[in-house]
């Protein structure tokens, strides 16, 4: 018997084992955390299977995700990323991977971890939505406009609303699976 899935994944087998084994799962890491926020700012004004087929390329061009060693990434390595064919080479994208990283550690250093920081926007737990259809969903919501607004308060880069949201969905912080997608109620 066919699972019956969120129909944004249906016809791309890498799309759906993502949604199968990833998307909506609640991630409370740090480092996995980091990895779908650098993924999520790398996807502004870009589709997300776009950014699905280079993430392999950008677990090795960043040194899988190592938050500390892309803090202090210098300008060589910055002209390095800039000349990598396998993953988006927008300058001021690549700018804010490392300034990401410097204020993704300084949320840590104040609240014990990023996860603890991004967590209390939900009470520590996901929020569960009723989309019947994922052309329903929402692009965004007042929560991912208050974080957007924090984070860039703060001084983080490509945090807009919209993809703030789409990190929230990712990471599990809301359950926007279609109510009779099977992980709707496994996550």
């Amino acid at each position: 018997m066919e699972k019956h899935r969120c129909g944004w994944c249906l016809g791309d087998d890498l799309y759906e084992a993502y949604h199968d084994l990833e998307w909506g799962k609640p991630v409370y890491d740090d480092q996995t955390l980091f990895e779908f926020l650098i993924l999520e700012t790398m996807q502004a004004g870009l589709s997300w299977i776009t950014i699905l087929k280079k993430r392999a390329n950008y677990y090795d061009a960043l040194d899988q995700f190592d938050v500390q060693k892309i803090a202090n990434y210098n300008q060589n390595k910055q002209d390095e990323l800039l000349m990598n064919a396998g993953i988006i080479r927008n300058k001021l994208k690549i700018k804010s991977i490392i300034t990401n990283a410097q204020l993704f550690m300084e949320i840590q250093k104040e609240f014990g971890s990023f996860s603890q920081y991004i967590w209390n926007y939900v009470d520590g737990k996901p929020i569960k939505n009723q989309v019947l259809d994922y052309k329903t969903a929402p692009a965004n919501t007042a929560l991912s406009d208050q974080i957007s607004k924090d984070l860039k308060k703060r001084g983080f880069k490509f945090v807009g609303s919209t993809i703030m949201y789409a990190f929230m969905q990712a990471t599990g912080m809301v359950n926007d699976h279609e109510i009779n997608c099977h992980r709707y109620d496994e996550v």
